[in-house]
């Protein structure tokens, strides 16, 4: 019996459909590797949040120095992943795997033996460098050669890394902190890096074919300047807000706002030839469109909430570092217990039934986060949390399968390169917006002369207000949420399919037909 192509997939319980939607042994020991690879490196993202008072106190810097070491590698993340659509199509997925590790596993050397502030901030450059790497690398693999019908829980795995590993990393710091010195946060992580980068020399093979594509300078030093300058003036908000930025945030947000108008009008341009470094078409695609939007509202939530949660468990409510840490771990586990079973639901079911409820739980956990004060119990504050961390992870698996799905497959790695740079900026911006909102919330409630504990407590009520706001918004967004039919990667095409016969034309024309030069298995 003939299926129709352009119909949604479902699940079936049949185990001869789940023989038909089998992934080959060898992807799933690449995608297995990459998942794990990539948790690892993701981890490291936001580790230093906690580790930053006790790096001041050994190598005697100042906050605005330490703070560099959080920046650099959010800089270099916003600089090296918009290459990576070019990147992914000009190497193999071995090549890129095991250049990417690499650079990882030398930069966490370098960082965990660093004798001062310069070689600690350089092994951080490194590691972002090969960081950035990863999750396109990770996605547009799945996009490639994951079944259609399956894309969803193997989506899951990867919201798992995107979501998961940010939320313990501060739960990660604080448990080593509370006995052993900073170095340790990266000692611990050399013998897992080493172990994914011998395996993935042994065990991944060439399953791309690269192909040549132009190389455009003018686009990098653009794309540098664009989202270089955004996430730095974006995190340098909070730091100004605070009073000890090195430099004034409007003035980087400003050259990168340029910067990228200039950035999208050459690519607009060059896409017309296929020479652009980062191909915005995916944006035409109704779907990809709503789905990021939708995305960008997650990230800055989490990384808002990750963000501010320590600061009130810490300051007002006067909790140890490790106990902060071990506060937040449930929610991050929960997300990473629910992932799963998201993507498997979204197979069977699609976005919408998934993304709504979320998008609501979303709205109601930062609302109930508006009545934290001096005397919330802290079982409270767990379970807030972990509605929050569910109701993301109801969001974040559909709304990347979906949006990424949606795309014809010769613009797979350039979909993932704008999913992974929005939410590096969905995470600075939303960073920047919750600081800037307590802060300056906390000041006006000084000045009616409520207690330095007390006004904190009302800035981070008045931030989070703002938080659900957005979240609103969001909530509104998500009816707008359709299931488009997954266009098939290469792996979905029947290799018994004559080239240039009328099937392949038919597919060709639908989109789902990889063009000459594509990566294909």
């Amino acid at each position: 019996m003939s299926a129709d192509r352009g119909a949604p997939a479902t699940v079936s319980d049949s185990p001869a459909d789940e023989s038909q939607d089998a992934m080959p042994r060898q992807i799933k020991i690449v995608i297995g590797l990459l998942v794990v690879s990539a948790f690892v490196v993701i981890l490291n993202e936001t580790i230093m949040s906690v580790a930053l008072p006790r790096l001041m106190e050994d190598l005697d810097l100042s906050a605005s120095t330490a703070q560099w070491l959080t920046t650099g590698f959010l800089l270099t993340m916003a600089v090296v992943i918009p290459t990576t659509g070019l990147i992914l199509q000009r190497f193999t997925t071995r090549t890129v795997f095991l250049s990417a590790m690499t650079l990882f596993t030398t930069g966490t050397l370098l960082a965990a033996v660093s004798p001062g502030f310069g070689p600690l901030l350089a092994g951080r450059v490194i590691q972002a460098s090969g960081t950035a790497l990863m999750i396109p690398l990770l996605m547009t693999t799945v996009l490639n050669f994951v079944p259609a019908a399956r894309r969803g829980r193997t989506m899951g795995l990867i919201s798992i890394v995107i979501a998961v590993a940010p939320a313990v990393g501060p739960t990660f710091s604080g448990l080593i902190l509370s006995s052993l010195s900073w170095r340790w946060l990266f000692l611990v992580v050399i013998p897992v890096a080493l172990l994914s980068l011998v395996l993935g020399a042994m065990m991944i093979q060439n399953i791309t074919t690269p192909r040549k594509v132009s190389f455009d300078v003018v686009s990098i030093v653009l794309s540098a300047l664009a989202f270089g300058g955004l996430i730095y003036g974006l995190s340098a908000i909070g730091e100004s807000s605070a009073g000890h930025a090195p430099v004034q945030p409007a003035l980087p947000i400003a050259v990168g706002a340029v910067a990228l108008l200039v950035f999208v009008v050459r690519q607009t341009k060059l896409q017309k030839r296929a020479a652009a470094l980062l191909d915005l078409r995916p944006f035409t695609v109704p779907t990809f469109a709503i789905g990021v939007l939708m995305m960008v509202i997650c990230m800055g939530a989490l990384f808002g909430s990750l963000i501010l949660l320590p600061l009130y468990l810490q300051n007002v409510l006067d909790l140890s570092t490790l106990s902060t840490g071990l506060m937040l771990l449930p929610g991050g586990l929960t997300m990473g217990v629910v992932a799963p079973i998201v993507g498997r639901l979204f197979d069977r079911y699609g976005p919408r039934p998934l993304v709504i409820p979320g998008a609501f739980g979303m709205t109601a956990a930062l609302a109930a986060m508006t009545r934290l004060g001096e005397g919330s119990a802290p079982a409270m504050i767990v379970a807030i949390h972990v509605f929050l961390c569910v109701s993301l992870g109801f969001m974040m698996t559909p709304l990347m399968t979906s949006s990424l799905g949606s795309l014809n497959p010769e613009l797979y790695s350039h979909g993932s390169a704008i999913v992974s740079t929005l939410q590096q900026l969905a995470g600075a911006a939303g960073t920047a917006l919750f600081i800037t909102v307590m802060t300056r919330g906390a000041t006006a409630a000084a000045q009616d002369g409520r207690g330095e504990v007390g006004a904190l407590a009302d800035g981070i009520h008045a931030a989070f207000l703002v938080g659900a706001a957005l979240a609103v918004v969001g909530a509104a967004f998500s009816f707008l949420v359709r299931r488009a039919p997954q266009k098939a990667g290469p792996s979905d095409i029947p290799s018994d399919t004559p080239s240039g016969s009328p099937a392949e034309e038919t597919d060709r024309r639908e989109g789902t037909v990889t063009p000459a030069g594509s990566p294909a298995p």
